[in-house]
């Protein structure tokens, strides 16, 4: 039986890892490029939109 992963999760994993065990370089920059290109494409874009708008319209008031 075949399991498939989206490549969102996988992607999301592999960025997890890297910053967790601080192996950031050319290769972690690319993970979450492709991270951020891949979770866009997602049903889980507007919301981040949406949150990312908001601090940036509450930054100000700070």
């Amino acid at each position: 039986m075949a399991i498939t992963i989206s490549l969102v999760v996988l992607f999301g994993v592999v960025l997890f890892v890297l910053l967790r065990t601080r192996s950031l370089g050319p290769g972690a920059a690319f993970v979450a490029v492709m991270f951020g290109f891949f979770l866009a494409s997602t049903g889980v874009a507007e919301p981040i939109n949406n949150i990312a708008a908001a601090l940036a319209n509450a930054l100000p008031s700070l």
